[in-house]
């Protein structure tokens, strides 16, 4: 795409949204369409950025007559009816060794922390597959870590599934099970391919890198067998005094193949399983045993562990256990907003986040309470494919999926912050009638207004006298004074006005509070003003609305009703 045909399809989302928005448009909303529509520009954020800026500012400076004849002239096909597309192919590739089987992914979360955009991911990915084939999808939470495993991070993960609507046909917790994890130890120990390791972790940190092996490698199998069961009492080992380890291949240019650990004693209470059990497996082990007992055909996986098959499937091969086929994928981050237990945690004990359900996060919880759907999450996910390079997205493509999915839903109101009182002078009090919506049918409203409106202190401070001003819905006044109070008269209501300029009536005014979040990092720094709180007027109609639904403010943007008294900026 050259520069004109890309300044082209900029200026056609423009002109459309224009339409739809009483003649204005915003520079994000056109990079938020532009990013969800045209795959080929998403790499190109910063670069396009100046030319939505300029075919912005040239759409936003003709009326709305003129914006709907270019859209008539030069894109016609924006005024025909649309049809139903037809369903397109998934963006996934095709699994491999497929014929003959029943097809089994698996979701398989540690519960030591809150779902994020990135476990959607995998979530999404594995059901996806699931569905393509006819198949079964499990969720298995891989709770082998005592001391990180809390029972509210089982319960957030199963929300967040719950919220997505990933459907599973079991769930598993491989704290269920450790006794047929240990019947796998024991046959590796019995064929000489496990030992157990006393060194201490510097030593065993040094021989790897060197390749070289310890002398516990040199104890016979019943040696091996005895120094295993004393790993469950008490008396012999304490925590971090023995390992079970895997004979693999201390001089493989791959390092997971340098005799990894299998299991290990860890005494510390676990959420679900108390203090039953004091060994417990590593993922390298419990992973693959459980894949494998339950039939998963096709394991999908973040890249990072790409380096791991090697080990997976040489530990299965020694047992003689099929083998799922590995897929794996790039991690998946938004931009300014992380999702690392790394970043997060001293964020909320610093007190700069409140909690893992605020709105500037990719968490699940964080992004339903800002108003996004999860059908626009799947939608986005599935819109990257399936690649191994890491997607580090704007926030822009994700707004652009949610935006197709709310706009039709979402009752416009008016909005004023910083509120000013104007008089219209020449005003007879009588009811006025808003659509909820330009072009579906969500209803109207009746507003009574007496001449006593509330505007926006923003939309003061650009007024003059002399100039003519529409408040959308209402009419065109003039302004006649500025001085003492804001005073203007209602004139023909066919003049054409360029500012246009929404407003509450005074006898209608309710107050609430919206909260607004912006990226947390800018540029890798903390952005201590990415959260702002206004006060500020809307209409007694936003009481009407249940918790949860979606509004347009005019020429602000799209929210969320969180209550009665606040609600939440989504996107634009």
């Amino acid at each position: 795409m050259n520069d004109e045909e890309i300044k082209s399809e900029i200026r056609k989302f423009a002109l459309q949204n224009a339409v739809e928005h009483e003649g204005q448009t915003r520079d994000k909303t056109i990079l938020a369409k532009i990013m969800g529509n045209v795959p080929e520009l998403r790499q190109k954020a910063k670069e396009i950025g100046p030319i939505i800026t300029e075919v912005v500012s040239e759409i936003n400076q003709i009326s709305l007559e003129e914006q709907q004849k270019e859209i008539e002239e030069k894109y016609p096909e924006l005024l025909e009816v649309k049809k139903e597309k037809p369903q397109k192919e998934s963006l996934l590739p095709a699994l491999k060794n497929t014929e003959g089987k029943e097809i089994i992914t698996r979701f398989p979360p540690a519960p030591n922390g809150y779902p994020h955009i990135g476990h959607a991911k995998a979530a999404v990915i594995s059901e996806e597959y699931a569905k393509m084939h006819g198949g079964k999808l499990i969720l298995r939470f891989e709770d082998t870590n005592p001391g990180t495993e809390r029972l509210e991070y089982y319960a957030a993960i199963k929300v967040g599934m719950d919220w997505l609507g990933i459907q599973f046909d079991k769930i598993e917790h491989v704290s269920d099970n450790l006794e047929n994890l240990y019947e796998n130890a024991e046959k590796l120990i019995k064929s000489n391919d496990a030992y157990v390791c006393t060194c201490k972790q510097d030593t065993i940190s040094k021989n790897r890198r060197e390749m070289t092996e310890c002398e516990c490698t040199r104890r016979s199998i019943q040696e091996n067998e005895q120094m295993w069961h004393e790993m469950f009492g008490e008396k012999k080992f304490k925590e971090g005094q023995a390992l079970l380890r895997f004979r693999g291949d201390m001089k493989s240019g791959n390092t997971t193949m340098r005799d990894p650990t299998l299991f290990r004693i860890n005494t510390k209470k676990h959420a679900r399983a108390d203090q039953k059990y004091r060994v417990w497996p590593t993922y390298d082990f419990a992973g693959i045993i459980f894949d494998s007992n339950s039939g998963v055909t096709h394991a999908m996986r973040s890249k990072e562990f790409e380096l791991r098959k090697e080990l997976h499937y040489n530990i299965l091969d020694k047992l003689g256990m099929e083998k799922a086929e590995f897929i794996f994928f790039g991690r998946l981050d938004l931009e300014g907003m992380p999702v690392s237990k790394s970043e997060l945690k001293p964020l909320i004990e610093d007190g700069k986040i409140p909690w893992y359900d605020d709105p500037r996060l990719p968490t699940l919880e964080g992004l339903r309470r800002r108003g996004i759907r999860p059908e626009a999450v799947r939608k986005f996910i599935i819109s990257l494919g399936l690649t191994k390079n890491d997607t580090n997205s704007p926030f822009a493509t994700l707004e652009a999926f949610n935006k197709k999915i709310v706009d039709s839903e979402s009752v416009r109101l008016h909005m004023v912050s910083n509120p000013k009182k104007m008089k219209i002078s020449n005003f007879e009090p009588k009811e006025i009638t808003l659509s909820n919506h330009p072009t579906k049918d969500l209803g109207k409203r009746t507003v009574m207004v007496d001449g006593i409106l509330l505007i926006s202190g923003s939309d003061v401070a650009e007024m003059k006298v002399g100039e003519n001003i529409r408040l959308l819905g209402l009419g065109v006044v003039k302004i006649n004074d500025l001085a003492n109070e804001i005073n203007a008269e209602l004139i023909d209501d066919s003049e054409n006005a360029e500012k246009k300029i929404q407003w509450v009536a005074g006898n209608d005014a309710l107050q609430i509070k919206a909260i607004i979040p912006d990226l947390l990092f800018i540029d890798e720094k903390f952005n201590k003003d990415s959260l702002l709180t206004q006060e500020v007027i809307t209409e007694s109609a936003y009481s009407n609305l249940k918790d949860d639904a979606e509004i347009q403010f005019v020429r602000l943007g799209y929210y969320r009703k969180e209550s009665s008294h606040q609600a939440i900026f989504s996107h634009k």
